[in-house]
Order: structure tokens, then sequence, then C-alpha cells
């Protein structure tokens, strides 16, 4: 009887540390990334005062800037939440946009959140190329005799 009673309470503890296991698992990873301006640093910039130095040194550089000019600049960051082996999910994400003007002040701040995203399809599209399309056997031998002694 000793016997039996042991070996019920070892297969519980190695039940119970399985569960454990496996509870562990599916517990959600987190992930935040980007550069998070929080609302106290956004606080100490004046727009029409603060220059793109005195940014800097508030936020940090920049995750992006205008493709055309270095008018504006962009500060993302992204949290997402990763369940077992499943896709992660975007719970947060939060764009703060910092334009100048042309002295170089901070003319405007603003932030996007992730209700405001939009989502945008690639357009799957070939674009055409001149010339012939060759078979393999015509790539292969159509080298032939192109080889000088």
């Amino acid at each position: 009887m000793g016997r039996n009673l042991r070996s019920n309470s070892s297969w519980r503890v190695v039940a119970v540390a399985i569960l454990a296991t496996v509870l562990l698992a599916c517990a959600p990873r987190v992930a935040t990334r980007g550069n998070s301006a929080d609302a106290e640093r956004l606080a100490q910039i004046e727009p029409g005062r603060h220059g793109r130095v005195e940014v800097a040194e508030i936020l940090g550089s920049p995750s992006s800037t205008a493709i055309f000019d270095n008018e504006i600049w962009y500060y993302i960051s992204q949290r997402t939440e990763t369940v077992a082996f499943f896709e992660p999910k975007v719970r947060e994400r939060r764009v703060v946009v910092v334009a100048f003007d042309r002295q170089g002040k901070v003319s405007e701040i603003r932030t996007i959140g992730l209700e405001e995203g939009r989502r945008i399809e690639p357009v799957d599209r070939v674009t055409p190329t001149e010339g012939k399309k060759l078979t393999f056997f015509e790539q292969i031998l159509g080298n032939f005799g192109n080889f000088g002694q």
C-alpha cells in the first residue's frame, strides 16, 4: 500500500509539472519595438520654439524621415502579442509625426494610432521586359560557338 501511494504522488507531481509547462507555453509573449515617444517628452517640445537639434535631444533620432525632404520626422513604435505558434497580433501601434517649417522649427506634432492605420495591399503584377524568352535547351545550346580560341 505504501508503494502504491508513493507511485500515485509521483504521477501527480509529473502531471502538475506537465500542466504547468503547457500553461506557460500558452502564455502570450509581448514584444515592443521602435522608438516610443512618451507623453512627458512630447510635452517638452513647443511648436515654433524648438528645432531639429532640440527634438533629437528630447526624443532621440527618428525612426524615419520624409522621403523628399527632411521636414517631417516619424517616431514609430508597436507592441505585438504572440500566443504559442500563432501569428503575432499587433496590439498597439503609435506614430508620432513631428513637422518642421522652413526655418527648421517645429510646426506641428501629432500622434497616429493603430485605429487610424490603413492596410495597403501591394500591386501584384509583373513588369514586361524586352527580348525573347529562351527555353532551357536554347539557353544551354545557345552558347556553343561563342567561345573563341
